[in-house]
């Protein structure tokens, strides 16, 4: 097992008497991110059938949970990023002993590239987001979540490829929590959950125009979006402004970095959005994410209203 069990822990400000806001500290991964728990999964699996080398096409978190699992089984990886992929993640990404490859200006550029150079026998394309093993492994976060808050109602999480979704659904059906509320966040500039759910299956944007890059999946996962209707749930998408103000506020508050693509999670509750406004037990998924700095948190923090 290459994740670790990660805390919950009660958000120290916005929980009352009535309601509690719990915080799953998933950025505490190694590699910054949630994505350990499916994607060291994927790499233990690769590594049991001899295979040698990992492919795997990312923005960034992917890359480096990929990147930081293969070195700890002694496969060599090699992680194919768009060219929008901060260079600062990349050289991040290195770092591991990865090879670092640049492929398009999006990710499904990178991703042509990876499957190609996935295709020899002794090599194992790692997708992102889409893959059943990646959910068996997310969806140990839920056996973590029921162990320490059993009377959760209401999950809250962001939505871009749709694979920690897909985690959190599987570990909630494995015991039989459909009541559960899940929410469901997304920024206004990648919302292709919710386009998939208007349509009534997965739909493909035509761009991408958002700050939270890491949930810029022109498509999402068709399994999550189909089993989200077990469920009750809420979609909501929020401006990228609402997605900034939960980075800073967190950074203030839990004197940690995360991204946008986090942000927009934690500020349904610095909002007291009405989609948990009935809710006793609200836990949020503080996915992370490894393209951010205190630096960039700063620049955002000057723009908002005081």
């Amino acid at each position: 097992m290459l994740h670790i069990r990660t805390p919950l822990i009660l958000h120290p400000g916005l929980s009352t008497a009535t309601r509690r806001i719990w915080l799953k500290l998933e950025n505490l991964q190694p590699g910054g991110s949630f994505k350990m728990r499916g994607l060291g999964l994927l790499c233990e699996q690769a590594a049991q059938q001899g295979k040698r080398r990992v492919v795997c096409p990312s923005g960034g978190n992917a890359g480096l949970a990929t990147a930081v699992a293969a070195a700890r089984l002694g496969l060599q990886a090699c992680i194919v990023v768009p060219q929008t992929t901060p260079q600062a993640t990349r050289e991040r990404i290195a770092r591991t002993g990865a090879e670092v490859l640049v492929q398009g200006q999006v990710w499904d550029e990178a991703n042509e590239r990876a499957l190609e150079l996935s295709a020899s026998a002794d090599s194992e394309y790692v997708p992102a987001f889409d893959h059943p093993v990646l959910w068996q492994g997310h969806s140990t976060m839920v056996d973590e979540i029921l162990e320490d808050c059993p009377q959760v109602d209401a999950l809250v999480t962001s939505v871009g490829g749709g694979g920690l979704l897909a985690g959190l659904l599987t570990g909630l059906l494995r015991h039989q929590r459909q009541d559960c509320l899940i929410v469901a966040c997304e920024t206004m500039g990648s919302a292709s959950f919710a386009a998939g759910l208007a349509a009534g299956h997965p739909v493909r944007l035509e761009r991408i125009e958002t700050v939270a890059s890491s949930l810029g999946a022109s498509r999402v996962a068709a399994w999550p979006l189909a089993q989200i209707q077990r469920f009750a749930y809420r979609s909501l998408v929020l401006s990228d402004a609402e997605a900034i103000l939960g980075v800073v506020r967190y950074a203030d508050d839990l004197r940690q970095l995360v991204e946008p693509a986090c942000g927009v999670s934690l500020a349904v509750a610095y909002l007291d959005h009405p989609a948990i406004a009935t809710a006793r037990d609200v836990v949020i998924v503080v996915c992370g994410g490894v393209s951010i700095s205190a630096r960039q948190v700063a620049q955002w923090n000057a723009l908002l209203p005081a």
